[in-house]
């Protein structure tokens, strides 16, 4: 019998499977967060500007919507595409409005449900199909990513908004991995030029393991702790409040403007010591 350890590559569906385990223990810790909030607790505000504990998960609850009407194509998806097309700026908040009314019970069993046949469409795409979306298509793994990276990000949003400090957990390694991935649409989306320089994340998870990407050699790197790495890339800190450093001027320039979602930036968030210091 070989001792040699096993390199077997993941199939696809074993990917998506641990993706979307992922994202169910990260979206059911924040539904423990909102389920026993009376309607007061569901208006409370969170550091999105206008934006109340409704609105967060209203906002989950939209795009695991849109996600669904991306899988099955045709005329529905087509008909949210020139609505975005057409209100750049003001659709998410008009549609995130629309299920904010439907009341916080409502709104939760919709999440609920909508987060789960979710889960059931991304198993059903058939195996090398893409998935079109706002920004160039995706895979259902990638898609599930997506999904988890907006759910802990607005995760953050409502735990600040509760005064409760989540724990740290390896799920971070999504989001910082799509913080690298998207350093070319950080650019794209602020209309400025990739720099021709690479650069090499390694970070330091909760776990003591390092997140490694980007080419070993490249002489701008990225290092620091993981999760902080993802709450920069999520826009949900200052480089001021992260452990996170730039080695070099292409990793320092990226560091400004790292952004791990799709559609525009938005305005930066504020330091911590201008909003209490939660974590």
């Amino acid at each position: 019998m070989s001792t040699e350890p096993s390199t077997t590559t993941p199939s696809r569906d074993e990917v998506l499977e641990s993706v979307l385990t992922d994202l169910d223990d990260e979206s059911r810790q924040l539904e423990a967060l909102v389920a026993d909030l009376d309607a007061e607790g569901w208006a409370r505000p969170t550091p999105a500007e206008g934006w109340s504990i409704a609105h967060q998960v209203a906002h989950l609850h939209w795009t695991d919507e849109a996600s669904q009407a991306a899988i099955a194509g045709g005329d529905a998806f087509g008909q949210l595409m020139k609505a975005a097309a057409a209100n750049p700026t003001g659709y998410i908040d008009e549609e995130t409005e629309r299920l904010v009314a439907l009341g916080p019970e409502a709104l939760l069993a919709a999440w609920r449900e909508g987060r789960a046949r979710l889960a059931d469409a991304l198993r059903a795409v058939p195996q090398g199909d893409k998935i079109a979306w706002f920004g160039p298509p995706m895979s259902p793994a990638s898609m599930a990513t997506a999904r988890l990276m907006e759910t802990w990000a607005h995760g953050r949003d409502v735990a600040e908004a509760l005064g409760v400090e989540l724990p740290r957990t390896g799920r971070a390694k999504h989001v910082a991995y799509l913080g690298f991935r998207t350093r070319g649409f950080a650019y794209l989306v602020r209309g400025r030029e990739v720099p021709a320089a690479p650069v090499r994340v390694e970070l330091t998870g909760p776990d003591g393991d390092t997140w490694a990407w980007g080419p070993e050699d490249a002489a701008d790197r990225v290092t620091g702790d993981g999760y902080d790495f993802a709450l920069l890339a999520t826009r949900r800190r200052v480089r001021g409040d992260v452990d996170v450093t730039a080695d070099g001027a292409a990793a320092d320039e990226w560091l400004d403007i790292v952004q791990a979602f799709a559609g525009l930036p938005g305005p930066d968030p504020k330091p911590l010591s201008e909003r209490g210091g939660a974590a």
